[in-house]
């Protein structure tokens, strides 16, 4: 049975968004092509990456080798994000509200916890492409990007509670199959790099063929081979590699150890990115 997704323990989840932001990797440049699909750029970004790609099929010049028929479909893909937004129905939302009051280090947990207590966990993106929060109640966030999620957010709490500091961070849904202690679908940052998601299921098994590691999305392989193998040796985040949620990364069984990482090299690689580890495994202890 696959693993369910983990909830944040409310009294991580400080820490966890704080280390959230320090872990994107800047190893890799995108190409232009490529920039528009990015999770983390800004409405101002996506805006100016439209009307270039407008200006381009007025005139019949494309830039940097790119097809008519690229530009197209960006157009079309960017369109819809500035006007649906990036939330789809299952996407995960981490959220933290912090406590003016706070207890006391050692004290009994209280019987009745506050509204920044009951507002920090993950939630769930429903049907209608909303949150329901408690004592906020149902919040929308059609044609809301992942970058506008934390002021979005803060805007409809300071209804409720008075000059809220919120942290809210969007997380990727992706599935990890294979030669891992625990499979399952696991909700990740986007600046994520591929060992540290791996180590959030557990790590891999003796049984593991690492050097043939690929990601799929709907049964076609996106990424394998000497190219995933350049990108996680350059750090490449879930987000440089442009997956989605419902991506699946699966790790191969071998008949002997072997393949990308010995296991001396895959700690060294793992230790060149301590916070992230620690981002992850709080997340879903």
């Amino acid at each position: 049975m696959p693993r369910p997704v983990s909830f944040v323990p409310v009294t991580l989840a400080l820490g966890v968004l704080a280390l959230c932001g320090l872990t994107r990797s800047e190893a890799q440049t995108a190409s232009p092509a490529a920039a528009a699909h990015r999770l983390t750029q800004r409405r101002a970004d996506l805006e100016e990456r439209l009307r270039r790609l407008v200006g381009m099929a007025a005139t019949g010049r494309y830039e940097n080798g790119v097809s008519a028929a690229v530009v197209r479909a960006e157009t079309t893909y960017i369109q819809r994000r500035l006007r649906e937004g990036d939330f789809r129905v299952g996407d995960r939302v981490l959220l933290a509200v912090e406590d003016p009051e706070p207890p006391l280090t050692g004290a009994a947990t209280p019987v009745v916890k506050s509204s920044e207590q009951q507002l920090s966990d993950t939630f769930t993106v429903g049907s209608l492409q909303e949150l329901t929060l408690p004592v906020v109640g149902v919040v929308s966030l059609r044609g809301v990007l992942r970058t506008e999620l934390e002021p979005r957010l803060t805007v409809e709490i300071a209804r409720y509670i008075r000059d809220p500091v919120v942290h809210a961070r969007a997380l990727v849904g992706l599935a990890l199959s294979g030669e891992l202690a625990r499979p399952g679908y696991y909700s990740v940052p986007a600046d994520a790099v591929i060992p540290a998601v791996l180590m959030a299921a557990g790590g891999t098994t003796h049984e593991t063929k690492l050097n043939k590691l690929k990601i799929q999305r709907n049964g076609q392989t996106i990424w394998e081979g000497d190219a995933l193998r350049r990108a996680i040796a350059a750090g490449s985040t879930v987000d440089d590699l442009e997956l989605q949620p419902g991506d699946a990364i699966v790790v191969p069984r071998s008949g002997s150890i072997g393949g990308l990482y010995g296991p001396a090299q895959l700690v060294a690689v793992l230790l060149g990115i301590p916070v992230t580890i620690y981002t992850l495994t709080r997340i879903f202890k």
